[in-house]
């Protein structure tokens, strides 16, 4: 049997990177993934490439995939994604809070944008909350379930140069620890994972317009490791 055969995921940012890698995980473990993202047509994406994964599995897999719109920012996009999950599948057991990131107008406290540390703040912070406050409750009436929130290595160690993503992150970890404590009573695990620099398709595009600065400060071994990675 695998491991999340009967259980239904809600992924927020699954149309890319990590959050693509966790749905067709998840869907190879048996659960009933909905692909939340606010490119619906990249969801639409890894949603075929599910369906390809249970046409190609041997045995019965009770799995499978949804591709919705979400925009984690805007409470009426999250409560559709929510509950399109709950009339599709009937209930809903995880929720993984993967949307977020950080772009180049990032920068110090005294020099990064106003408007930047606010847009860190709303997608990274204020996307994992809504998220939460909307998700929970189909959570609960299933019983209990898990709630997995992407905070980053920003989050726990010193990180220059990111002071907006850094304070987002840092919130995402200190609500996770206070909604674990909060939920335990309803059977509700609440986790945060906390990635280093991951090489996804955008994460490649931001290092490769650095990557001219990273190299002069870099040594040449490292500088042409990266080059590689980045090919």
């Amino acid at each position: 049997m695998r491991r999340l055969e009967g259980k239904t995921a809600l992924i927020t940012g699954g149309a890319n990177g990590i959050g693509k890698a966790a749905a067709l995980s998840f869907v190879r473990e048996g659960a009933r993934v909905i692909i939340a993202d606010i490119d619906k047509e990249a969801a639409q994406r890894v949603q075929e490439t599910a369906a390809q994964i249970v046409r190609d599995a041997n045995g019965e897999i009770r799995g499978g995939a949804l591709a919705v719109h979400c925009d984690v920012t805007d409470e009426a996009s999250v409560r559709s994604a929510v509950e399109t999950a709950v009339a599709h599948y009937g209930k809903l057991d995880v929720l993984y809070n993967n949307a977020g990131g950080s772009t180049t107008r990032d920068g110090t406290v005294t020099e990064a944008p106003v408007d930047e540390f606010w847009r860190a703040i709303r997608l990274d912070l204020f996307g994992t909350f809504l998220c939460c406050k909307i998700a929970l409750p189909e959570l609960i009436k299933a019983g209990g379930g898990i709630v997995i929130n992407t905070t980053s290595i920003a989050a726990i160690k010193a990180f220059p140069g990111h002071d907006c993503y850094t304070a987002a992150k840092g919130g995402v970890s200190a609500l996770t620890r206070s909604m674990a404590v909060e939920y335990a009573a309803h059977k509700i695990r609440v986790n945060a994972l906390a990635p280093a620099v991951t090489l996804s398709r955008r994460k490649s595009r931001i290092w490769r317009s650095i990557l001219p600065a990273t190299n002069r400060a870099s040594s040449p071994g490292r500088s042409s490791r990266l080059t590689a990675a980045l090919r």
